[in-house]
């Protein structure tokens, strides 16, 4: 579920990124060209941090079909005794 979140944050991060980079202004003075790589910085620091918590997500463990028989056989015998 949590993966989904970090896929869904990463996609609307590009989107807005898609948007405004077109209409920031990095060759205006002073607090224009401030904010313009002030919001860029912090959208690509946004979309790093989803990207990192996406590709280190840990996996989950699978199940193997010896473990569900060795259940079962651990449940079987503790009914017949």
């Amino acid at each position: 579920m949590r993966k989904n979140r970090y896929l869904l944050c990463l996609l609307a991060c590009g989107f807005m990124l898609y948007m405004a980079v077109p209409k920031l202004v990095f060759t205006g003075d002073g607090l224009e060209k401030l904010f313009s790589y002030a919001w860029l910085l912090l959208a690509l620091l946004v979309a790093a941090g989803n990207l990192s918590g996406l590709l280190y997500y840990p996996r989950q463990p699978k199940n193997n079909k010896n473990s569900l028989s060795d259940k079962k056989r651990k449940r079987q015998q503790s009914f017949m005794d």
